[in-house]
């Protein structure tokens, strides 16, 4: 899960992706791999250890669809001294934002929208979204802006290239209200409730005309749910996940999958590893499916 103030922490959860594929395990000198080479793999993810970097780890190399190498490190829980095993589950946290633009381009490719189209088009509440103005140059957060009408309407495209100018909990006169904005969330809202209340945030620049990590995949989240008919949850499941054979992959991780959920770590400020704990909205039957 990513700590940076506007990102919605409930993003997916993912198992290697080795374990439904249909690999052989041979020799490394069979495909034309040094096994002695491959030792380096042990030696650099024990430094990592031994240093505190991380608490485990699954280290895998596969070359001409045979795995030559696949070995588990360490913990999956520094508490409970779990030993790493080979099925265990990981958060993908931003990483799902891939699989989003994906869903997006899947339907692009069947027609439904083009990738200049207003997103308003889809999505009217963003039809009158206004930008702010700062009062001081590169200012952060504060009341010190002027609302101005937006020269451009925020397009897919924009959406996709994080150039929207979306209110972002990282830098711009937007970050206190994107901050409120997500620390506000209920633990019953939906993507469509989040977004709507996101719309009614002022831009933090004129679209296209600059580039800012902020929610764009969560609006782009809502826009495939909006053009499929389908939750993303949903439209992730039956026209990604499944057909790739990724049956560990999901928004909210199923009860019976718990115990092979791997904690997540951070730095701390001894450079001390320090546990993530769970979002307070994380619910096994949570409907809230964040595209970023």
């Amino acid at each position: 899960m990513r700590t940076i103030t506007f990102s919605l922490s409930l993003a997916l959860l993912t198992a290697p992706i080795l374990q439904p594929a249909p690999l052989n395990s041979g020799r490394p000198e069979s495909v034309g791999i040094s096994a002695e080479r491959l030792q380096r793999v042990n030696a650099l993810v024990q430094r990592h250890l031994a240093q505190g970097n991380i608490a485990g780890a699954i280290t895998a190399v596969v070359r001409r669809g045979t795995i030559v190498h696949f070995d588990t490190h360490g913990v999956m829980d520094l508490e409970k001294k779990t030993p790493m095993r080979k099925d265990a589950i990981f958060r993908l946290a931003s990483m799902t934002k891939p699989l989003t633009s994906i869903a997006v381009m899947m339907l692009h490719e069947e027609g439904r929208f083009l990738l200049t189209d207003p997103v308003a088009k889809f999505l009217p509440e963003f039809r009158m979204t206004p930008v702010a103005v700062p009062h001081q140059p590169h200012q952060r957060g504060g009341e010190g802006y002027t609302l101005m009408p937006a020269e451009r309407p925020i397009t897919i495209q924009h959406l996709l290239s994080h150039t929207a100018g979306l209110a972002s909990g990282t830098s711009g006169p937007t970050m206190q209200l994107a901050a409120k904005l997500a620390a506000d969330r209920k633990a019953s809202d939906t993507l469509a409730d989040y977004i709507a209340r996101l719309a009614e945030l002022p831009l933090n620049f004129q679209p296209g005309t600059a580039w800012e990590y902020g929610p764009a995949t969560d609006v782009l989240g809502r826009l495939v749910e909006v053009v499929s008919g389908q939750s993303l949850d949903e439209f992730f499941r039956t026209r990604i996940l499944n057909p790739l054979g990724m049956k560990d992959t999901h928004f909210y991780l199923p009860a019976a999958k718990m115990d092979r959920l791997a904690s997540a770590y951070k730095q701390g400020t001894d450079s001390k590893l320090e546990k993530l704990q769970p979002s307070r909205h994380e619910d096994p039957n949570g409907k809230f499916y964040s595209g970023g």
